[in-house]
């Protein structure tokens, strides 16, 4: 923390001028603040900045909701406060307490901030841990990255286990492979379409007989939950 009430503010903003606007704003009550214009590169810099809160973008996103949980990991402990147009109540639930609605003027953003600041994260589960996922015979323990089917314990590489947890915590929802790339890669990594075939198939493989993880012809994967 720096400064009388103040703080290290990650600003993630598309949008040039509104993240300068919002940074003069933010500086004048006393905070310090890093601007990260590219949302996709927000938890990357989340771990790199250590910031006390972050003002995250979601307007643009694609998937939001995965985009919100992958920057408050990453920023944890720091509460995040997600920036979004219109919502409909199931995705406005899934992106914490701390939520500003465009469009908003300057000062609102402020109050999030600070009244964040004040308030914290809430644990998501006991000891703040994410909460363990089930799908039939699959269980996903994200807390300590473990996976099992039936009794049996399953040994999954990171992009495997990151892959299955986005599946198993939208369920019933078709993703395209390009959808599923997003979610489970980093950026950067040069990952194709063929690669989510792959590591798809090498779940169903590990996981064994009655996996969940379901091919929709011609467009890509869904979880029956």
């Amino acid at each position: 923390m720096t400064g009388d009430g103040g703080g290290l503010v990650l600003l993630v903003e598309h949008d040039p001028a509104v993240a300068e606007l919002q940074r003069r704003y933010l500086a004048r009550e006393g905070f310090d603040v890093e601007i990260e214009a590219d949302p996709a590169r927000a938890p990357a810099a989340a771990e790199r900045v250590r910031p006390d809160v972050v003002v995250l973008d979601l307007s643009t996103a694609g998937l939001p909701a995965e985009l919100y949980r992958r920057v408050a990991d990453a920023a944890r402990p720091a509460p995040v406060v997600a920036v979004t147009g219109p919502l409909d109540p199931a995705l406005a639930r899934s992106l914490g307490e701390h939520r500003v609605g465009r469009p908003f003027g300057p000062r609102v953003l402020v109050g999030s901030v600070a009244e964040a600041l004040r308030r914290g994260t809430p644990a998501r589960a006991a000891g703040g841990a994410p909460a363990p996922l089930r799908a039939g015979a699959i269980a996903l323990d994200p807390g300590d990255r473990t996976a099992a089917a039936g009794d049996r314990r399953v040994s999954l590489t990171v992009t495997e286990f990151d892959l299955l947890e986005f599946l198993m915590a939208n369920p019933g929802r078709v993703f395209t492979r390009e959808q599923l790339l997003d979610a489970a890669w980093a950026p950067g990594t040069g990952a194709g379409s063929r690669t989510v075939d792959v590591h798809v198939a090498q779940l169903r493989a590990k996981l064994g007989e009655g996996t969940p993880i379901r091919t929709v012809r011609g467009v890509g994967y869904v979880l029956d939950g």
